[in-house]
């Protein structure tokens, strides 16, 4: 990210004393205190001084000077200096200057001559450049290169000034035939780019004339030439289309990769055919894998899923090329690598996908990567989105995920067991294999939010006998002996797990209290909180196994909650899939023992924290449940549940598939549009590649693939007035925002009689707006026009204003005028585009996220779903709450809200409601982001929306109110008149 950076540099500014100092050091002899003058007296012009004394001095003495630095200090000065008088033609001054400049364009020393006609491509004036013309050609003879690659370039900028055909005529022909025989890559590189721009026909007729040895020019010139028959064919002028793509493709194998990808490019833009488009990918894929640079790898797979978005059906066959680029070890490329492949995934290579990031996730499991944890995150979640779109392939990988359980990356193992849940109940096949490795796996887990969602998989997928009674068995074994703590004879409370202890050495880190006991004595207290130092061999795992054990006694009772939900339905099963009550009711007296272990353990003072209320209700209702059982009850606890979790699955595909048909171009052709029917052509002398385009052409003219959807009402609707109708010069600006780049296309026109000289479009920024160009002066002609272009970039997504006004001057007021414009604010709106993510990965960064902005719901809307509606339009954002959540009528509403940046930023909005009893809406938006910009920027744009519904509520009403007040007036108005004329 570009950040701005300021350095102060002291300067004196000019006075008289140091102007005659400079004069002084001039008019000396020593080639070095010269030089060194020269030097001040451009920084002072730089600096905005004039020193108009200087230029006689600079003539007498510094123009016969044959040393080359002060020649070429020289030649700075003059290109810096105003050469033009106020009514725009050249100082007589600058006559004197030819002559030196003729004698350096005829000097012996080629670095004179070299720098002279470098200079002499900034002139703009015709009267110091028709007497050097004739030395300027002469020098496209020298012997040395230097010289004649210059004089090419000066050739061109002369030729294309306002007269520059009257000073040299005859440039294009001379040019056409310095081209045929110059060797010199600069050289011909040059010429070929004057060509170009001032005799595109020439250029082409010679590049047509020269197609089959284009490969073997020099890379500079193939340059030119993808630039040039990009212009020809951006002009509708497709005559020699199929000469340009065989140009190109042989330019594909060329040795310079700045060419090959530029070919690629062309190639792409100039046909549509599937064999064009496959050389295209195949050579970006090439050039993927060839480079090191991040930012190259970034730029080529930009362009790969370009391809992807328009010729998706031959992009499926460069997948796996695509995939050997995440032998990158940077992050944001294999992302991007993995965002592209799953938009290519088809029912013939998802395979082939799986298989090559099942081979990633081995790899990550050697400690040598960089960011494996991450690395390892990122192809779960890729994996599991193939799964879920091609549940065939879930079986291969699903074991092998399944091993990542107990990972120490805590996302990685919530993303592996959040996959497992998801595959467990759209793949019944795999259900008895997924339990049995769970269970057996149970013990890993180090997490409690996974252990929490691996509960709930072993409580409703455990169907069997065999599998509830080894699920139970293993619960238990985690949890360890019961209950949790006991206090000793001498008052000491210790963990009851005192078994281990022979065999394991533990380091107890206990918190020790004072307790009363029941016969009135003291005690000490403490929770046993293990370390393993030194385990045997024969019990080392058993300390291991006492996961659940752990975050119980780490104060978890939200676990301990799940865990008593998931024995209450093993239980119930149980009793279902058991013929034996005696069995069943065993099982059921451990589950009993074990939540009230985990309720005494709550309640105990030791503790740091007792357990909350919600997980204590939780653990009672269970009890309860166990002691009692109705059939509706046990219905709701073993079926109802994994009913709506298949529901949620089924509406989340349904969510993704209605994206998916909106996402997807439709397009219609008009009924008069021509089509053309290649079968009915000449095919003499077209290639295959020509045939293929034709037919591509015809069928996307058909189906409406050319025509534009431009809305011409929305670009009106960019069009801001900068200065008023009565002003005399009238601006107005057309905004176009291009993710980093905002280009105003400002029209000015002079309304005065008058000419305008020296006319500037000063503009200034606020916000992390930077302009790029420097303002111009120009000269307007009464009642003329003029186009003029600001490029400004844009380093953060927060809203900027731009401000400026236009500077000009006249013939008759010696004063400049001044005309202050309109601000344009840059909206926030141009950068951010709605987007969508996982909600596990919402609550991260909601979490993680430090800018907040609250803002108070104030608006007319009385209807939580309308204001929600409201919000989503008018901040471009997505609704990643499902319908499901938002139906029925409560009174109370929250919602959350995803969009991205051009930039990469994340927004999040939550929005929280409530229904008063007067109808009126309560509560609050809260912003929250990475950035400071985009959370106060978003947080504007809410509350001048809000504004903005209540006057959209109460437009009518005022309206009516002025219509009324418009109507009194002209009653007024009409009868003052009549008494005047009556007097």
């Amino acid at each position: 990210m570009e950040k701005p950076c300021s350095l102060l540099v002291h300067f004196d500014k000019g006075s008289a004393s140091m102007a005659n100092e400079i004069k002084a050091d001039l008019e000396g002899s020593d080639g070095p205190a010269k030089a060194d003058a020269m030097r001040r007296a451009i920084s002072l012009l730089l600096n905005g001084e004039t020193l108009p004394q200087l230029f006689i001095t600079i003539v007498r003495y510094v123009l016969p000077s044959e040393d080359h630095t002060v020649q070429k200090l020289l030649l700075l000065y003059l290109e810096i200096i105003d050469r033009r008088d106020p009514a725009g033609r050249a100082l007589p001054e600058m006559i004197l200057i030819c002559q030196n400049l003729r004698n350096n364009l005829q000097s012996p020393n080629e670095y004179i001559r070299g720098v002279t006609l470098r200079f002499l491509c900034r002139l703009s004036e015709p009267e110091v450049l028709e007497p050097l013309v004739p030395s300027v050609l002469a020098n496209l003879e020298h012997r040395h290169q230097f010289i004649r690659r210059h004089a090419v370039s000066a050739v061109s900028a002369i030729y294309r000034l306002p007269h520059g055909d009257q000073l040299i005529p005859d440039a294009p022909e001379l040019v056409e035939r310095f081209l045929a025989s110059e060797q010199d890559a600069s050289a011909r590189r040059n010429a070929f780019l004057m060509l170009c721009a001032c005799a595109q026909d020439r250029a082409v007729a010679y590049l047509l004339s020269n197609a089959d040895r284009v490969a073997e020019w020099p890379d500079l010139l193939q340059m030119a030439v993808v630039d040039l028959i990009r212009k020809v064919c951006r002009s509708q002028n497709r005559a020699n289309k199929g000469r340009y793509i065989t140009i190109i493709t042989s330019l594909l194998s060329a040795t310079s990769t700045a060419v090959v990808y530029e070919c690629a490019g062309a190639l792409v833009s100039l046909s549509s055919a599937p064999t064009a488009v496959r050389a295209a990918a195949n050579t970006y894929c090439q050039l993927l894998s060839s480079q090191s640079d991040n930012n190259v790898k970034l730029i080529l797979l930009d362009r790969l899923n370009e391809l992807r978005t328009l010729h998706r059906d031959v992009m499926v066959g460069v997948v796996m090329d695509v995939l050997r680029a995440l032998a990158s070890p940077n992050l944001d490329v294999k992302r991007k690598v993995l965002d592209l492949v799953l938009d290519l995934l088809t029912p013939r290579n998802v395979e082939e996908v799986v298989l090559y990031l099942k081979k990633e996730v081995v790899k990550t499991q050697a400690g040598d990567l960089e960011k494996g944890g991450e690395y390892r995150q990122m192809l779960v979640q890729a994996i599991h989105a193939c799964a879920v779109e091609y549940p065939e392939v879930a079986g291969s990988v699903v074991h092998l995920l399944m091993d990542f359980l107990g990972d120490t990356n805590v996302a990685a193992a919530v993303d592996v067991v959040l996959f497992v849940r998801e595959i467990i109940e759209t793949n019944p096949k795999l259900r008895v294999s997924m339990i049995q490795r769970l269970i057996d796996t149970f013990y890993q887990i180090r997490a409690s939010r996974v252990c929490s969602c691996a509960l709930w998989i072993l409580g409703e997928y455990s169907l069997s006998l065999s599998e509830v009674e080894s699920t139970i068995a293993t619960i238990k074994q985690c949890l360890g002996d019961l209950p949790f703590y006991t206090v000793s004879d001498e008052g000491e409370v210790t963990d009851s797990t005192n078994s281990a202890q022979a065999v394991v050495n533990t380091v107890t880190v206990s918190s020790r209290r004072p307790v009363v006991l029941a016969d009135g004595t003291y005690a000490t207290q403490s929770a046993a909180t293990e370390t393993i130092s030194a385990p045997s061999v024969a019990h080392g795992s058993l300390a291991s196994t006492l996961n659940l054990r752990s975050l119980i006694l780490s104060g978890d009772f939200f676990l301990a909650a799940v865990v008593a939900c998931t024995l209450t339905k093993l239980v119930l099963r149980l009793e279902e899939v058991q013929p034996s009550k005696v069995e069943s009711n065993k099982a059921c007296t451990g589950a009993l023992l074990i939540m009230t272990s985990i309720l005494q353990l709550g309640q105990s003072s030791y503790l740091p924290h007792p357990i909350d209320n919600d997980s204590y209700d939780r653990i009672v209702l269970c009890l309860r449940l166990l002691c009692n059982t109705g059939d509706d009850v046990r219905k709701i606890w073993l079926h109802s549940c994994r009913q709506s979790f298949a529901k949620m699955l089924a509406e989340k595909q349904f969510r993704e598939t209605e994206e998916m048909k909106a996402k997807a171009q439709i397009s219609h052709a008009q009924p008069d549009d021509l089509i053309d029917f290649y079968h009915l052509k000449s095919r003499k002398g077209m290639s295959q590649l020509e045939l293929e385009d034709e037919v591509h052409d015809d069928l996307k003219a058909a189906t409406g693939g050319f025509t534009k959807d431009a809305d011409d009402a929305n670009k009106l609707n960019r069009i801001l007035q900068l200065t008023g109708f009565s002003d005399p010069v009238y601006a107005e600006a057309f905004v176009t925002v291009h993710h980093y780049d905002i280009v105003l296309d400002v029209t000015v026109i002079n309304r005065t009689k008058e000419t305008l000289q020296n006319l500037c479009l000063e503009l200034a920024t606020m916000g992390d707006l930077k302009l790029v160009d420097r303002p111009q002066n120009y000269t307007l002609a009464p009642e003329s026009s003029k186009q003029i272009r600001a490029n400004i970039k844009v380093s953060s997504t927060e809203t900027g204003v731009i401000f400026g006004n236009i500077v000009y001057e006249t013939s008759n007021v010696m004063e400049r005028s001044v005309v202050v414009l309109n601000d344009i604010h840059i909206d926030i709106m141009d950068y951010i585009s709605p987007a969508t993510c996982a909600d596990v990965t919402f609550r991260n960064m909601w979490a993680e996220f430090e800018w907040e902005n609250k803002v108070a719901v104030n608006t007319v809307i009385q209807d939580e779903k309308e204001f929600l509606n409201h919000i989503i339009k008018s901040t471009n954002m997505k609704c990643l709450t499902p319908p499901s959540a938002l139906d029925g009528e409560c009174g109370f509403l929250a919602a959350n809200l995803y969009a991205k940046s051009v930039f990469g930023e994340d927004a999040l909005v939550n929005i929280s409601i409530e229904k008063q009893h007067d109808g009126k809406l309560s509560g609050y938006i809260r912003i929250r982001s990475k950035t400071q910009g985009i959370a106060l920027s978003l947080g504007d744009k809410i509350t001048l929306k809000q504004k903005g519904s209540i006057k959209e509520r109460d437009k009518r009403t005022v309206m009516r109110k002025s219509r009324s007040c418009r109507s009194k007036i002209y009653v007024a108005v009409v009868t003052k008149l009549f008494q005047t004329s009556l007097k």
